[in-house]
């Protein structure tokens, strides 16, 4: 049976308090995945000045382009949150920055899971064969897809369906 947290009501914080709290975790879990990121996007943007590089096909190197792009987006998309926040800065908006910053994290995440999976392919594409490569590739996007996004998505769905709520998200509060 699926344990409910207490309801927010219990939590006897106002909804500014709420905010303040769901911003200050939103923002360490984007800390978190910026860093992630940023050491990829780094180690992407080195590949091209290395002598093996001029070696790899074609393919290889839409693929490269498209993982440094793909990381690249998940940056910006990570970053914007703090970019958000600083401009916000004492506009009594926080609601709506919670809102924002949440679209931004998952859509950055997305990207990242994307950029960490393009980065096995061609690492693997360069090392082995197709069959292999590809396989790191499924494997890769089925571990992100799972962890990410299909595991807290059903969990979320059942502790809805334990309260008797609709399963379609809302907004964070």
């Amino acid at each position: 049976m699926a344990t409910l947290a207490p309801p927010l009501s219990e939590r006897n914080e106002t909804a500014l308090e709420r905010c303040d709290r769901n911003l200050a975790e939103l923002m360490q879990e984007v800390r978190v995945a910026q860093t992630g990121v940023q050491v990829l996007f780094a180690f992407l943007l080195t590949v091209p000045f290395t002598n093996r590089f001029r070696e790899i096909t074609g393919g290889e190197r839409a693929l490269y382009f498209a993982t440094l792009a793909v990381a690249g987006a998940a940056a910006m998309l990570l970053i914007a949150p703090s970019a958000h926040h600083r401009i916000l800065f004492q506009c009594g908006d926080k609601e709506n920055l919670v809102r924002v910053a949440n679209r931004y994290a998952i859509a950055g995440l997305a990207c990242v899971a994307v950029a960490m999976v393009g980065a096995l392919l061609l690492v693997a594409a360069v090392l082995y064969d197709s069959p292999v490569a590809a396989a790191v590739g499924v494997v890769g996007a089925a571990g992100c897809t799972w962890c990410w996004f299909l595991a807290p998505a059903l969990r979320r769905r059942r502790l809805h369906e334990a309260a008797g709520a609709p399963a379609e998200p809302a907004p964070p509060t």
